[in-house]
Formats: C-alpha cells, structure tokens, sequence
C-alpha cells in the first residue's frame, strides 16, 4: 500500500513508498483512510521545527484523517466493518486536563500519522463521523476545529454578546468564526483582503478591518467595540500581530496563543497585561472527549467545514504543502486518499 514517507527529515525528502499493510490487533481497528487535511503544523513537522518533539526519521506525516473502518481486532466491540470514522490528534488524551504524557503520542509528529491508504488505530483513538459530514470534511476537524473548539467553547465558555476576535481565514480562525456565531458571539474579523473579508461577513463575522490597510487595526477594533475591548481573541499570527491583538483587548479579556505564522517570539507589555487582567493561554486540540462533543454540535447545528477549492491526493502531498505555505488557500487544504 501506498504511504508518505520523510526520512530524514526535511520536506524535499518527502516520498511516497510502498510499505507492508498492518493488521488490527487485539484491542485495534483497520482504517482505510479516505481524506487527511493540512495543517500550519504539518508544514512545520517537516521541517523538523518541533525539534526533540517529533520523530526526525522515516515519519509518515499529518494528523487529521478521515476513514472507513474495514477490520476489527480481537475484543472490539466499539466498532465495527464499515463504520466511518475520525482520527484523534492525540490518541493518548481521553479526558480531562491536558497532561505531558499526551503530547508524547501526537499523530504526524512523535507517532506515524495519516498519510496513508491503511492505518491501525487503537479502538479509543477514534470517534464517529456522522452522516452529515463527508470524508474530506470529517478530515478537516481533529486538530484545526478542535484547537478553535477547546480555546473557545470547552475553556473560554463563551456565551452570547461576548466580543470575539478572529484572525484571517485559515482552518483554526474560520471554525472560531463558526463557533462564535453558534455560541451568539459578536465577531470581529481582520484579512489583508477584501475577497476574504467579505467572504467573513458572509459567514456571521460582524465587524472586518483590512489590516494591510490598517496597520493600527487593534485601535480601530477597539473603538468598534464601544471601548469594551474584545473578550477573547484567537491568536494566529504570533509575534507580527500579538501587539495589535493586546490593543483591541478588553478588561479581563483572554487570548488564546494559537499560530506562530509570523514568528515565534515579541515582547510584550507587561503592565498593560496587569492593569487590564489580560489572561494568555495556549490551546491545543483536545481530549478525545472535547473532539466527540464537538463534532456532535456540527452535526446538531448542521456546521460544514470550510473546504479550499483546490484538492490534492496522496503522491501529490508535497504539492498541498508547498501551497499550504503559501497562504492562497482558504479554510482546509484536503488530501484525497
């Protein structure tokens, strides 16, 4: 069976090979994976960027899948032949807070991950897909919606008439923007173009800025929001943007530390932190629990996913990297398998 290989480590060593095809195991389930979806991360992983935090040789990438289930082993009653099915991005986080043990076995980075016909999950590193998502949509949800999920809905508790920012139009900030307007949230969106902005308010988002235009869009989002500041924002750009995110902040406002696209590392403005109880955290897909009730309330509220135009397959992964690093795509970049 066909698999994406990197080894080393690098993206120009990404390959696809030909590798023996497992077998489901006591206590495991055979999944012939039907769709995977990108991620910033992914690009990042192959990069070597998560240093002693990933495996360096023979790494099968990506971490959001989608498949059918076509094998059970020995002692599975969860599933059955024919399910369908999403992966976990952290197969070793049932519930509960997030511990260092469960950051060991994330999928595409310290574990094999999705890019692959065939792969054997054990029977609790899974969830059901619903009859109302496709596979490419089923795929786009383990780390990007759950990331948007567990910052908003499982800790921010967001509830109607908070103030929510969002950044740009890639996977994490557009379920933000999904999540938002489900929860009765007022959204404020910023994108350096106006096809995207629009395309924004067309989906709920109740306030846009063009922050090319508008390099102090933090002051401009603030006077948008009465001089309330905004409750929660969802950080996406890192160190570029993080200052502008602070100036639109509300008090006891919250930002959930997400992307690192423009950088790593900025400084910041202790006092303003202080004075205004600003709270900063960071957010990582959850448990396999945060990932059941989430994908339940898509189905509930009849939330599709935002699918880029543009599909790839399997030998054509390197490609979707490439484009997903170039930032022309919008919402998730899926690979069909």
């Amino acid at each position: 069976m066909k698999a994406a290989v990197i080894d080393p480590i690098g993206l120009e060593n990404l390959h696809i090979k030909d590798i023996p095809e497992p077998i489901a195991g006591p206590g495991e389930v055979l999944v012939a994976m039907k769709a995977a979806s990108l991620n910033f991360r992914d690009t990042l992983v192959a990069k070597g960027g998560y240093g002693r935090m990933q495996k360096h040789e023979n790494l099968i990438p990506l971490s959001d899948g989608a498949g059918q289930v076509i094998a059970v082993g020995e002692g599975v009653r969860e599933w059955k032949e024919g399910d369908r099915v999403i992966s976990c991005f952290f197969p070793d986080w049932q519930d509960g807070p997030l511990r260092i043990p469960h950051v060991m076995t994330d999928l595409g980075g310290m574990a094999d991950g999705v890019a692959v016909e065939k792969r054997v999950f054990r029977r609790d590193a899974l969830v059901k897909l619903p009859d109302t998502l496709s596979y490419a949509e089923g795929a786009a949800l383990p780390c990007a919606a759950a990331t948007a999920w567990n910052a908003l809905i499982e800790k921010g508790r967001i509830r109607p008439g908070d103030r929510v920012l969002i950044q740009g139009t890639g996977g994490v900030s557009l379920f933000a923007l999904q999540f938002a307007v489900m929860a009765g949230a007022e959204v404020f969106a910023i994108s350096s173009s106006a096809e995207k902005l629009a395309m924004m308010k067309a989906m709920g988002a109740h306030h846009v800025v063009n922050y090319r235009d508008d390099p102090e869009w933090g002051k401009t989002i603030q006077k948008l929001t009465g001089r309330r500041g905004i409750s929660h924002a969802i950080e996406i750009g890192g160190a570029d943007t993080l200052k502008q995110t602070m100036l639109s902040m509300g008090p006891t406002g919250v930002i959930s530390m997400i992307g690192v696209v423009t950088g790593g590392r900025t400084e910041l403005n202790i006092g303003v932190i202080s004075m205004q109880e600003t709270r900063l955290e960071g957010s990582t897909a959850g448990s396999r629990a945060s990932l059941d009730r989430l994908v339940t309330a898509m189905s509930v509220h009849g939330i599709k996913p935002v699918i880029d135009k543009k599909r790839f397959t399997l030998d054509q992964l390197r490609e979707a990297l490439e484009y997903l690093q170039s930032g022309n795509h919008i919402g998730k970049v899926v690979i069909d398998i």
